[in-house]
């Protein structure tokens, strides 16, 4: 506003700038406080007829990253100060000292927030800008509280939150509970999108600054909540909100028919990725159901509007989708956090939940190159059992009569009026999703993931029996080594899930030798084991742990039997193997690159020796360790290494009784046994043959003594 009129219309010639900052100026002298803010209105819809058609072209060629030269109008409406001066407008009506707010026409703060966004997705650095004014951020969430106004006020938020550096505080929003109570289904849904980015722990990456030593001094510096959990827990005290969720998730989604369907929905997808298409289409379908005559605030409403009656099915049924997506990924996250008691003690079944994340297995397919939200949760329950019909539940009962062995505590007390109706339960309708997905599918990872969780904890022969009957374990294999997959993390999904599939279950030891018939699949088997120790050493832990039980049991005719034939188990048996798998899995650690992804690794290397000590072989274990130092021309390297790691081990473990609780139920061995391992092979009496110090000799002594120190 204070360049001189003729300077701006020279340089207007030669900058193309389409009359931009003359209607800036015009915008600015007609929207001072108490003017009559039509004109002004007027003149941003002049200025938003150039700037969206260049959204749209971001939209539509999908850009990754904006530049000042591919959306010249954008850049030059926030060069002269537009994104400022709409920011004040927007404002203007909290500066003012009446006691009677004005009020601002509704469609030009549509189009105020509208051009916005269409800056912020289209010129770098807008963004950024607008999450660092925090006054300007919880403005925003009071313009929720109008309909027409919600949508536009939505998208953006969710915008600005997604490069915001720090977290916003969702108990700084005014009236926070009022908001939420007064929003209708479908808002309550769009809401999700914004509470997604408010409650999830920050994806921290696996740097450096993010092992395990880093994290445990975080939290002796740092023992207060994080954001993201007062943020949860602040939720959770809205009334009603859970139940409220559950709703919106559990409600039925569209029937979809037609050969083409996928195919259909997923080119919609392409376009309802982006939120600007996806809102405008909101937008549309909620303007039609306000002009009906039967306007309702439930969450049906939205379904049933004439305006979707005239679009296409399967546009329709990814409309419903999408918004159902963001509700479970926040019940997700609930679920996952520190408050989930609270969460399960919801008046809804939770198990209504997981049947809409298996249901949703068609979106999720579409979401792979995106933001794979909820494909990244596992739920929480109380009793896992949910995940069956009842002719299920029978037929675990009657895996357990014919073993005769007890049934599980939690079998017995299932609660059978909660169970999975129809002929299949979840956990079996999963089964079916995971084999019909391409061995490289990042599905794999997450269905595997879930199906493992089903298996996790105490050993339960008859959960394993359930899923060998049910062909799990030769499609395991299939995956492994016959499907060409080379999927890191499909891999090691797989080594996970075949080690809790196969522990201590003879039956299941016998099938994998009927699989792996030849020499040749038993080489590629190894080599995919062996390939990455960091992936597969669940599995090493499972078959070490397998075969010292089965060498107990040889008045069984039956494991006798498969001892003598299945290759895996002779493998194993032999010292020299289970020896080669100490060394590496020691030396491929370091207290320094501990992580939560490979400190598996340590507690397998554990595993193998406190079953040496059991049968009295750790000081051969703890010499052959010394002669392959020797061997490899690093005398001491591997044992303070490993003397290292179990110093760390005790800091770690000692004070965390989840941790404790998850090792002793993994391998079965007390965790007082795992405590009173670690502290002979840590002892300093260098006459004990049981000691590591024993076979380290006195000039290699303790080479980073001063690792674990504050």
């Amino acid at each position: 506003r204070s360049l001189p009129g003729g300077l701006l219309q020279e340089r207007e010639k030669r900058a193309k700038w389409n009359g931009i900052p003359t209607l800036l100026q015009k915008l600015y002298e007609s929207s001072h406080p108490n003017s009559d803010l039509s004109h002004a209105h007027n003149f941003l819809k002049v200025l938003s007829s150039h700037l969206s058609m260049e959204a749209m072209s971001f939209v539509t060629e999908d850009m990754k990253t904006a530049q000042e030269s591919t959306f010249p109008n954008t850049y030059t409406f926030d060069l002269f100060g537009g994104v400022d001066l709409l920011v004040e407008i927007l404002m203007r009506p909290t500066l003012t000292m009446q006691k009677k707010k004005p009020k601002m026409n509704d469609d030009l703060v549509k189009d105020c927030l509208s051009v916005l966004y269409n800056c912020c997705i289209c010129t770098e650095g807008v963004t950024k800008s607008l999450a660092a004014r925090d006054d300007f951020v919880l403005f925003l969430f009071t313009l929720m509280t109008n309909k027409k106004t919600f949508l536009q006020t939505a998208t953006l938020i969710e915008d600005i939150l997604g490069v915001k550096k720090e977290m916003i505080h969702l108990e700084g929003i005014p009236n926070l509970s009022g908001l939420v109570q007064s929003f209708d289904q479908q808002q309550l849904a769009n809401f999700c999108r914004i509470l997604s980015v408010t409650i999830s722990e920050p994806d921290v990456g696996n740097d450096d600054k993010h092992t395990l030593l880093a994290k445990n001094a975080q939290q002796k510096r740092n023992a207060s909540p994080s954001r993201a959990e007062v943020n949860q827990v602040t939720l959770l005290n809205i009334p009603g909100f859970i139940e409220r969720l559950c709703k919106l998730a559990t409600r039925k989604v569209s029937e979809a028919t037609g050969a083409n369907f996928l195919q259909e929905l997923e080119d919609w997808y392409t376009w309802l990725d982006n939120a600007l298409v996806l809102d405008a289409l909101m937008q549309m379908a909620t303007e039609d159901a306000e002009q009906s005559s039967t306007e309702s605030s439930d969450e049906s409403s939205l379904a049933t509007s004439p305006l979707r009656h005239r679009l296409p099915q399967s546009m329709k049924i990814v409309h419903e989708i999408m918004y159902k997506v963001e509700v479970l990924y926040v019940l997700c996250v609930l679920l996952m956090g520190r408050q989930r008691n609270q969460v399960l003690n919801s008046t809804t079944p939770l198990y209504l939940i997981q049947y809409e994340l298996l249901t949703l297995h068609s979106i999720w397919k579409l979401e792979g190159g995106s933001k794979t939200k909820t494909q990244n949760c596992s739920l929480s329950f109380r009793n896992k059992y949910l995940l069956l019909n009842s002719q299920e539940l029978n037929e675990l009962s009657a895996i357990s009569m014919k073993a005769n062995i007890p049934e599980v505590e939690a079998l017995v007390n299932t609660d059978r009026s909660l169970v999975c109706d129809g002929k299949k339960g979840l956990l079996t309708r999963l089964l079916a999703v995971m084999k019909r997905e391409p061995p490289d599918s990042s599905f794999r990872f997450w269905q595997a993931r879930a199906v493992e969780s089903f298996l996790r904890g105490a050993t339960s022969y008859a959960d394993q029996m359930f899923l060998l009957k049910r062909g799990l374990l030769e499609h395991i294999l299939f995956c492994i080594i016959d499907s060409g997959c080379t999927s890191r993390d499909v891999l090691q999904s797989y080594f996970d899930l075949l080690g809790e599939l196969m522990k201590f279950n003879i039956d299941a030891f016998k099938r994998f030798n009927k699989y792996v018939n030849t020499p040749e699949k038993f080489q590629t088997f190894l080599t995919q084991i062996n390939s990455s120790l960091v992936d597969s050493n669940m599995l090493v832990r499972c078959i070490v742990l397998s075969l010292d039980r089965f060498e107990s049991q040889t008045e069984d005719v039956k494991v006798v039997e498969v001892l003598s034939e299945c290759c895996l188990l002779s493998y194993m048996a032999r010292v020299e193997n289970r020896l080669s798998f100490l060394f590496r899995l020691i030396n491929i650690i370091n207290v320094q690159t501990l992580t939560q992804e490979n400190v598996s690794c340590l507690n397998t290397s554990l595993v193998i020796l406190m079953l040496a000590r059991r049968k009295a072989k750790l000081p051969f274990y703890l010499n052959a360790l010394r002669e392959k130092e020797y061997a490899e021309k690093y005398p001491g390297c591997l044992l303070n290494n490993f003397h290292n790691l179990l110093r760390f081990w005790q800091r770690h473990y000692l004070n965390k009784d989840k941790d404790s609780t998850c090792l002793e139920n993994s391998s079965c061995i007390p965790f007082s046994y795992w405590k009173e391992t670690v502290s002979v092979l840590l002892g300093s009496d260098r006459t004990s043959l049981c000691a590591i110090a024993s076979y380290i000799d006195e000039p290699f002594m303790d080479l980073d003594r001063d690792l674990l120190e504050d």
